[in-house]
């Protein structure tokens, strides 16, 4: 067996499963799920009628590069959220959801023969990354949040000799777990970065339809635009249809941005088998080409941050995202120091059978210190009323637990 799988961590929710065993939830309570960042909004009729529409082209093997219709109407979207023209022949690759698609880039881009290879992430951050990185033989280096910008990478606390062997630089804006969303200013820093050192950044935007405030998230390929790097040049985005559209089942999502890149990404893709299915991509078409369904699911998490946000800010160091569609909240503390997320979120599950996620499993120490950790995410992904009866619970709980010896 490939001895690199040993070095793999074991994921957050298989983990959150085994510090849960032996937890008895209240059985007088219904149980309510705030863990698993799985959109539970209504599929746009659109989407269902497409895929019956698209059953046809089941009799024939599709192509990795996608049919022209999608990516052409991958660039089109492009063009109207972010007023970036793309070659949809080149610049514009369909993948199987951004999940497979961030992990499988790294297998393309990372020359482990090279002394030190390495990839830089956020810290918290989605786990896939450094997995990637360490089946790809390179070793991860992790870039602390700042508390006061809702956990913002700290890129300068990354220091030259790193930069000097990274290969690849996974960000993520707007943020899993933060919500934050990285400004122009900290785009112009890390493409001056690479430049200089010759990695490629894999942009992680699968958030960036779900906001908060009047100005949609800015995009990687838009800010590169600003910044007059109209070739994208070490540059790809990753974007996906689950939590735009409310499809997770779908596994739909594109890649864009620089070509070379990405005619390298697709060599390896062709041999791993990872063409999107005909009727995947005929709903794929129909749900870059509606904004309507995009707007009307916007203002239902508008309307549901809206009425938890407050519940859970009287007792909790919470509040409103920039955008995405979780909370990342500080627990109470018993003692010196931060909260112990792991015991907060068990104790909410045994005495008011709601899941959160406990922050630490999403964050790996460096120097001792779990970025994560006295932090639970709660995904605010049922409808409105269960997480309303979420956030009242959570309350109640935390009134108690404070107060209790640990």
């Amino acid at each position: 067996m490939n001895p690199l799988l040993d070095r793999l961590h074991p994921y957050p929710f298989e983990r959150w499963r085994e510090l849960t065993q032996g937890v008895v939830p209240n059985p007088a309570l219904a149980a309510i799920s705030l863990g698993i960042g799985e959109p539970r909004h209504a599929t746009p009729a659109l989407i269902e009628e497409a895929i019956v529409r698209g059953l046809a082209g089941l009799s024939k093997y599709p192509a990795t590069l996608g049919e022209p219709a999608l990516r052409e109407a991958i660039a089109g979207w492009v063009q109207r959220r972010y007023g970036v023209a793309l070659d949809a022949a080149t610049q514009v690759l369909p993948v199987t959801g951004s999940r497979e698609a961030l992990f499988a880039f790294a297998q393309t881009v990372i020359d482990a023969t090279q002394p030190g290879a390495t990839v830089v992430c956020p810290n918290p951050f989605y786990q896939i990354y450094e997995g990637a990185a360490l089946l790809a033989g390179a070793q991860t280096a992790f870039v602390p949040g700042d508390p006061a910008r809702n956990f913002a990478a700290v890129w300068d606390a990354v220091d030259e000799a790193t930069w000097a062997r990274t290969q690849l630089l996974y960000v993520c804006s707007p943020g899993n777990p933060t919500g934050a969303v990285m400004p122009l200013a900290e785009w112009q820093r890390l493409f001056e970065l690479s430049d200089r050192h010759g990695f490629v950044i894999a942009s992680d935007e699968c958030y960036s339809e779900i906001y908060f405030g009047d100005e949609a998230p800015l995009g990687s390929l838009q800010a590169a635009k600003a910044l007059g790097r109209h070739d994208f040049r070490r540059l790809v985005a990753f974007t996906s249809l689950s939590k735009r559209s409310n499809v997770p089942g779908l596994r739909s999502g594109f890649v864009a941005g620089d070509a070379t890149v990405l005619r390298r990404f697709l060599l390896y893709r062709t041999y791993h088998g990872s063409a999107m299915s005909p009727l995947v991509q005929a709903a794929s078409v129909a749900a870059w080409n509606d904004e309507a369904h995009v707007v009307a699911n916007r203002a239902l998490y508008r309307a549901k941050f809206a009425a938890v946000t407050p519940v859970l800010a009287e007792v909790l160091d919470v509040k409103l995202p920039d955008a995405a569609f979780y909370l990342w909240a500080g627990v109470p503390s018993r003692g010196a120091g931060p909260g112990d997320d792991i015991a907060y979120a068990r104790g909410l599950l045994a005495q008011y059978n709601v899941h959160v996620l406990p922050g630490s499993l999403l964050a790996r120490a460096v120097n001792g210190v779990n970025p994560g950790r006295g932090r639970v995410r709660l995904a605010l992904v049922a409808g409105e009323a269960e997480c309303l009866d979420a956030a009242r619970r959570i309350a109640a709980f935390t009134r108690t637990y404070r107060d209790t010896e640990p």
